[in-house]
């Protein structure tokens, strides 16, 4: 979604904003709503505040399950290292681990469950030969398989069935 919800953004500085503008010449209510608009830009020394509720609120409890363990490196990093740095370590690490389990997902797929002869789905994965030109050693390329029972055996020739 759009930061402003499809709503044409606004400044509320106001035309003061520009240095150039405010050159051209101000009136008294302009100088008034302008020293009021630069002291609501000081925040408090607390603030931002984090209040619990309010997050225990906007999160479901599924997402505040899974997010917990990496919160709880966050509280534990945030006092040595900051609360910027540590919230980057914290992000890093979460993405790192979806990576690391994507690899790992994958790798586990196509050792256990890849596309054989004794099961119907699965994705088949073929190796192409090798490319050999002209002037290599194994020029032409011959291929070991034979026509009668190498091709489309999908491992049932391995097979202990087949012995």
């Amino acid at each position: 979604m759009a930061q402003t919800a499809g709503v044409k953004p606004m400044t509320i500085a106001g035309r003061v904003a520009n240095e150039r503008e405010r050159c051209i010449g101000m009136t008294d209510a302009e100088r008034q709503w302008r020293k009021q608009w630069l002291k609501d830009q000081i925040l408090a020394p607390n603030e931002p505040v984090h209040v619990e509720e309010y997050w225990k609120e906007r999160i479901n409890p599924i997402r505040r399950f899974y997010r917990k363990p990496l919160d709880s490196l966050y509280e534990k990093l945030t006092p040595v290292l900051g609360a910027p740095r540590a919230s980057d370590y914290r992000y890093i690490t979460g993405k790192l681990g979806l990576i690391a389990f994507g690899i790992l997902a994958t790798h586990y797929y196509f050792k256990y469950s890849g596309n054989d002869w004794t099961k119907k789905g699965g994705w088949r994965v073929l190796k192409s030969k090798p490319m050999v030109l002209p002037g290599q050693p194994g020029f032409p390329f011959k291929s070991d398989r034979t026509f009668d029972n190498d091709y489309a055996d999908r491992g049932f020739k391995n097979s202990t069935i087949n012995n």
